[in-house]
């Protein structure tokens, strides 16, 4: 049997992963005892994994991550009051599904945006679709996009993601302009989308710190009610930890 114009076929029809597989089978001589069934039931699971890492790929990007930050690698340490059990039934998703929000708030470099984007990235890798914005941009944004067209757009792309990242809330005032661009996004996910949300502020300080309080009423009872809270602590920030300007190097002689 002439193999190269099947492989050819093969990748032709964007089957590239099966055409590998393929290849590869033929030069394996313990494929000899498995049935046809078998190894074409291998060859269809190859094409499917990579379609699914592509998948992936395509949702990590699209998503765009402040942080390339997973689960896996969140530290646990009980100076930053982080309670394992919960984090990791977060990681399952399914506050996802059942569209609740996650509210995350800390000091400045506690590592706020590092959990918010690691349970991100576990949602983006078991199949759900995330966006990630910073929210004083996001606001920006939004004033600009009114003017020059792009305002439905964005507000489509905010409204359909399955979880929406909002870092920095408060971080600086924000205007009643802003906070009513902030309860159209959440009006539009409340109850049928998931969203999480970081903030320097403790969430019972978030009312006193937005002008207007009918709206501040309004953004609250949407975000608050069916959420779950993360308080992360730490008085060192986690950048400083990290920092590879503050290792001792060998001095230099010139």
């Amino acid at each position: 049997m002439l193999t190269q114009p099947t492989i050819e076929k093969l990748n032709s029809m964007r089957l590239s992963a099966m055409a590998r597989a393929f290849a590869e089978q033929i030069q394996r001589p313990d494929m000899a005892g498995l049935s046809f069934e078998e190894r074409f039931g291998l060859l269809v699971d190859c094409q499917l994994t990579d379609l699914e890492n592509r998948r992936m790929h395509n949702r990590l990007k699209a998503a765009r991550l402040r942080l390339s930050a997973c689960v896996e690698d969140l530290d646990f340490r009980s100076d930053r009051g982080l309670d394992r059990s919960q984090i990791l039934s977060l990681a399952l998703n399914q506050w996802v599904m059942s569209h609740h929000n996650i509210l995350i708030t800390g000091p400045t470099g506690a590592g706020k945006s590092y959990l918010a984007c690691a349970l991100a990235n576990k949602a983006c890798r078991d199949g759900h679709s995330v966006l990630y914005h910073r929210l004083p941009r996001l606001l920006h944004d939004l004033a600009i996009a009114r003017h020059d067209g792009r305002y439905g757009k964005l507000m489509n792309q905010l409204a359909k993601c399955e979880v929406l990242l909002l870092d920095d809330l408060l971080i600086s005032p924000i205007t009643q302009d802003d906070q009513r661009e902030l309860l159209e996004i959440v009006e539009e996910r409340y109850d049928r989308k998931a969203t999480v949300v970081t903030s320097q502020l403790p969430v019972k300080a978030w009312h006193d710190a937005m002008q207007d309080p009918t709206l501040a009423d309004a953004i609250l009872d949407r975000l608050v009610h069916n959420a779950h809270k993360i308080e992360v602590k730490g008085k060192e920030s986690m950048r400083k930890k990290q920092s590879t300007l503050d290792r001792r190097q060998d001095p230099v002689t010139l």
